[in-house]
């Protein structure tokens, strides 16, 4: 499948990931949305994505072991693939378009949720749209509601709620998934009860006022800023790596 289409195909292709598996995942999706011109990913520029203190939730300390067995992990599942060149850096690639039958938008969006969790449909397609357009909240909930009889997102706030509606992915296990909507079902619905506390994306679901220039500015400032410590992370990996072949 291209990057431009989807399908729903008979049922899922899919399978559940574990933790690990979905932040290497997360960050091969968004380091080949914002970096392209070093995707496909060598392991040591993984690890540093993964890692990230930007853009993540949790922050994680994995190691190239760690990495490496998770890509393994994840080779086996179908969801990336080794691409080995002779005399140079073996790299990875993500088969994601394919495994979950998804378009570029809704891959975007399903990568966000994995490097962070469970968000509010408002904070969703502000920090999505850094991979992928997003006019505005409406064209998200159509993208969602696309995803959702997939079971590729899940819901965690009650149909009836309509303002800081929280939505995750639906690649957990079960006995993940089930303890996520569990620590959600008693969720305070915060911005029926203190309208104030209205966080900047929040108040684009609420239809509140438009927020000051400087905000949106600051925004885009440090999402710009989150891309190039990837770049600066990347070209790191790229020179370490080729001292070692060296012999530096």
């Amino acid at each position: 499948m291209n990057e431009s289409g989807s399908s729903a195909g008979a049922g899922p292709s899919w399978v559940p990931l574990a933790p690990r598996e979905r932040r290497v995942i997360g960050v091969m999706v968004e380091k080949a949305k914002t970096t392209p011109e070093y995707y496909p990913m060598t392991v040591a520029a993984i690890v540093s994505a993964c890692n990230q203190k930007s853009n993540r939730d949790p922050i994680t300390n994995y190691d190239q072991d760690d990495v490496e067995e998770t890509l393994h992990s994840l080779r086996k599942k179908g969801a990336v693939i080794l691409l080995e060149g002779s005399g140079r850096v073996a790299r990875w690639k993500h088969t994601l378009y394919e495994w979950l039958r998804v378009s570029k938008v809704e891959l975007a969006v399903l990568a966000e949720l994995l490097l962070r969790g469970p968000q509010t449909e408002g904070e969703l397609r502000a920090r999505a749209s850094r991979m992928e357009p997003l006019a505005d909240l409406p064209a998200l909930q159509a993208i969602l509601e696309a995803l959702l009889p997939r079971l590729l997102v899940v819901y965690l706030s009650p149909p009836e709620q309509k303002r800081g509606v929280f939505v995750t992915h639906g690649l957990y296990p079960s006995e993940e998934l089930e303890k996520v909507r569990t620590a959600f079902a008693g969720r305070v619905n915060v911005d029926d009860e203190v309208p104030t506390l209205l966080s900047a994306s929040r108040a684009d679901v609420a239809g509140a006022p438009t927020q000051p220039a400087w905000v949106a500015e600051v925004a885009a400032l440090r999402s710009e800023l989150d891309q190039l410590r990837g770049v600066v992370n990347s070209l790191a990996s790229e020179v370490h790596e080729l001292k070692s072949a060296l012999g530096a």
